[in-house]
């Protein structure tokens, strides 16, 4: 009987290249290259759906991501604010833009269905999207891998005024959600009602905030999201110190690791000009402050931008950037590279139009949209991947 040998393509040829070396010149691949090489075997999907594959895939492209944004060559995704009910054939797209210009590079439809009214842009983290509907329904969903998953119900029960943000949590490479339940109409002198959803349990729980004040969070995340710097979510909120109650308004952030709340101050002088917006938001890595207001210096508005160079130490708030504008306008994005986009009313004819303003050259760019946008930062990964109870479409 004549022996049976494998056919030739499925022979090992001596310059094959080892296992480990392919796997780590696949972790240096694109995503979405890297989801078509799954059909190669059983083995290479194997390793590719892997936690440890993906981990490693994240790490080497988050690194480049972060020199992007330094540079300004990084990525940007933004959807309508405003959205209206559609059927399957006609879902609303999200466009990843340029961070610097917002040139659209490419569009993305949403897979699943908002109703009408305002759905925005939780956050954005390591690829990985968080998206929430007017009806307080949450998504969590990757483009790069064309997987979503729609989040339990609130374990809160009946909801207020909801503040929402989204982080990674480093030390389980895990992701959270964080949402604020406020009913200052009802409960004015009692705190938020406050839960946390984590990805690998897929579960809401109940969270305390520990601080020595009456604390209110702001519901400002309809204009930017809530910030996630040096591993924790920040937002404005309104305090009552003391026996004689003082109301000030000072940052809150919530650290994703620890659970804990902590409070900021703002920089020296900020809150004594008159002002008609006032946000959080990151600049390359950094937390940084923005006011919008009368200008004495100018005449007309300015938007003052602050920011902090070392996490925590509040003596180091650092006056970046001061706007000049003439016209009223409200901030609708901040990104890492410095670029505002501006929704500018002019006083005469009281026409809106929306622009981009270079912080750094003041050089402005007529942008054409007709609404709002949310705005995130974007880039590939592999995040999902690995995911149990994920829709694929």
């Amino acid at each position: 009987m004549s022996q049976t040998t494998e056919p030739p393509i499925l022979r090992r040829r001596k310059n094959d290249l080892p296992d480990d070396i392919v796997l780590n010149i696949l972790t240096r691949l694109p995503a979405k290259s890297v989801i078509r090489f799954r059909c190669v075997c059983k083995p290479w999907n194997s390793s590719i759906t892997s936690s440890y594959f993906i981990s490693t895939h994240l790490n080497n492209f988050a690194h480049d991501t972060d020199t992007d944004n330094d540079n300004g060559d990084g990525y940007i995704i933004h959807m309508p604010r405003h959205t209206r009910a559609m059927n399957s054939s006609n879902r609303p797209v999200c466009t990843v833009a340029l961070d610097r210009t917002f040139d659209r590079v490419f569009e993305i439809e949403i897979p699943f269905d908002l109703p009408s009214g305002l759905s925005k842009i939780v956050g954005s983290s390591n690829g990985l999207l968080c998206l929430a509907t007017s009806t307080n329904v949450i998504y969590l969903w990757n483009p790069s891998v064309r997987k979503f998953k729609r989040l339990p119900d609130s374990c809160l029960g009946n909801l207020g005024v909801v503040t929402l943000g989204f982080a990674y949590h480093s030390e389980n490479n895990d992701y959270k959600v964080l949402r604020v339940s406020c009913r200052p109409w009802i409960r004015p002198n009692v705190t938020d009602d406050i839960e946390v959803y984590t990805l690998s349990s897929d579960s809401w729980r109940r969270v305390g905030m520990s601080l020595r004040a009456n604390v209110k969070v702001l519901d400002n995340s309809f204009v930017l999201p809530a910030p996630l710097v040096s591993g924790a979510l920040h937002w404005i909120s309104r305090v009552v110190e003391g026996e004689e109650e003082r109301k000030v308004e000072l940052i809150v952030s919530f650290d994703a690791d620890s659970e804990e709340f902590r409070m900021l101050r703002m920089p020296d002088g900020a809150m004594s000009m008159v002002r008609f917006q006032t946000c959080v938001a990151s600049f390359k890595g950094n937390l940084a402050f923005l006011t919008f207001g009368g200008s004495e210096q100018h005449g007309g508005y300015q938007y003052s931008i602050w920011e902090m160079r070392e996490y925590g130490m509040l003596e180091s708030w650092n006056k970046l950037f001061v706007v000049p504008l003439e016209r009223l306008a409200v901030c609708n994005a901040f990104t890492m590279c410095g670029a505002l986009l501006t929704h500018c009313i002019e006083t005469g004819n009281q026409e809106q139009k929306f622009v981009l303003i270079d912080t750094e050259t003041l050089h402005e760019k007529d942008f054409d949209i007709q609404q709002p946008l949310c705005v995130a930062n974007f880039m590939e990964s592999l995040a999902l991947l690995d995911g149990a109870n994920m829709v694929s479409y």
